[in-house]
Order: structure tokens, then C-alpha cells, then sequence
């Protein structure tokens, strides 16, 4: 990658469907009335356009489902990462251990994260785990991910990791370096550069914690 910050900025503006999801999610529940029918029939569209449940593998080969194991009822980061990289991948990763540092003990308790390889065939749970010992990262409430190379790359689509130009989309190498973070209960979501300050992306994703109380502060 040559334009990091043109990467950053079109990768932002391509991760529009779970924002329009949440959007139209939102117009029904204010039209109907945000009675706990319409939230619930607002959720499950938002996990069925965006959140597929495709089976992936963790760092220790174990088997989860995307949605109901890492996403349902949880605070969550994600990224896409793959180890062999040696442009923005290294940048991020090192940039979310220091998110997970500040982050301190919410994580792996109010906050779940997760990292998923862009090279399911040549990333297996044992890259995944050698790759996370090379940072540093810790397992506690971390989980990186792998799969079957379909199910990612539906995945992606989904949670809209992707860029409007077919020919850059297709390279791995141009991949996007951008973390979404979410509150799944509350249908609440963002995205900020992986390269963004760490306080910041931490600041950040801990807001979703208790939005009503930060959004309280913040009208003060």
C-alpha cells in the first residue's frame, strides 16, 4: 500500500451496508414505535444482511459460529488481518495490542475482539497463534480467526470490508486496514482506521459499553 491515507478514507465510505442496515433498522422501529417486537425484528435484519453466522476456527483450531459465539449480546471489535503481510497488518496489530493494553481487564468481559485472516489457506490456528505471539497479543477476550476461504470472503462482503474498485477489491494486498466496533444488543456500530491514536480507538469502543451514561456526559 502506497496511499495509506486514501485507503483509510475509501475504506470507510465502502463500509456503508451495516450502516444502511442500522439505518433502515432504525427508520422501522421509529415508525412502528420502538416497542420490543419491532427492535427484535430490527436486530435479526441487521444479523441476517450483515452478521452471516458462517462456522470459522480459532487461534486453538477450535469450531465457532460467527454470530451466535463471538457477536451475539457482545461488544465487539473486528478487523481483517492476514500474517504474512508486511504493510499495514503489522501496523494495526500493533496498534490494537497497545488498544487491548489501555482497554486493560474489559477485555475478554465487557469487550470481545476479533481478528480475521484474509489468507484462510495459508493462515491454520497454528499461524494464527504464532502470529499473536509475535505481538504480544493476548488470547484473553483477542480471538483470531480463520476458515474455510468461501465463508470469509462473504464475510467481508457482509460486514462491508470492501472497496467500490473491483480491481483494488480483489487485491489482498490493498486490503483495508479499518476496525468496526459495535454494540450487537443495541444495533449500535462505527469504524475507525487501525492506524488510528490508540486511546482514541479505545476511547472509542468503550463508549459502546454504556452509551446512554457517555451520551449523558457529552450534553453537559
Amino acid at each position: 500500500m502506497h496511499d495509506s491515507s486514501r485507503r483509510e478514507l475509501l475504506g470507510l465510505a465502502a463500509m456503508a451496508p451495516l450502516a444502511r442496515a442500522v439505518l433502515g433498522a432504525k427508520s422501522l422501529a421509529a415508525t412502528r414505535g420502538a416497542d420490543a417486537d419491532v427492535q427484535l425484528l430490527a436486530r435479526e435484519r441487521i444479523q441476517r444482511l450483515n452478521l452471516p453466522n458462517v462456522t470459522l476456527f480459532t487461534q486453538d483450531g477450535k469450531r465457532v459460529r460467527f454470530y451466535d459465539d463471538l457477536i451475539k449480546d457482545k461488544v465487539v471489535t473486528i478487523n481483517f488481518f492476514f500474517a504474512r503481510c508486511d504493510e499495514v497488518c503489522p501496523l494495526v496489530t500493533a496498534n490494537l495490542v497497545k488498544v487491548q493494553k489501555l482497554l486493560g481487564d474489559r477485555v475478554g468481559r465487557d469487550i470481545f475482539m476479533n481478528s480475521i485472516t484474509l489468507k484462510p489457506e495459508e493462515d491454520s490456528p497454528v499461524a494464527l497463534k504464532d502470529y499473536m505471539g509475535k505481538f504480544n497479543a493476548k488470547p484473553q477476550g483477542w480471538t483470531f480467526l480463520t476458515g474455510q476461504g468461501t465463508d470469509v470472503e462473504y464475510l467481508r462482503k457482509c460486514l462491508g470490508f470492501t472497496y467500490p474498485e473491483p480491481a483494488i477489491d480483489r487485491d489482498k494486498t490493498q486490503h483495508i486496514g479499518n476496525v468496526r466496533y459495535g454494540n450487537e444488543p443495541l444495533m449500535l456500530w462505527g469504524a475507525c482506521p487501525g492506524m488510528a491514536h490508540a486511546p482514541f480507538i479505545a476511547e472509542s469502543i468503550s463508549w459502546m459499553i454504556r452509551p446512554e451514561t457517555n451520551m449523558a456526559i457529552a450534553r453537559r
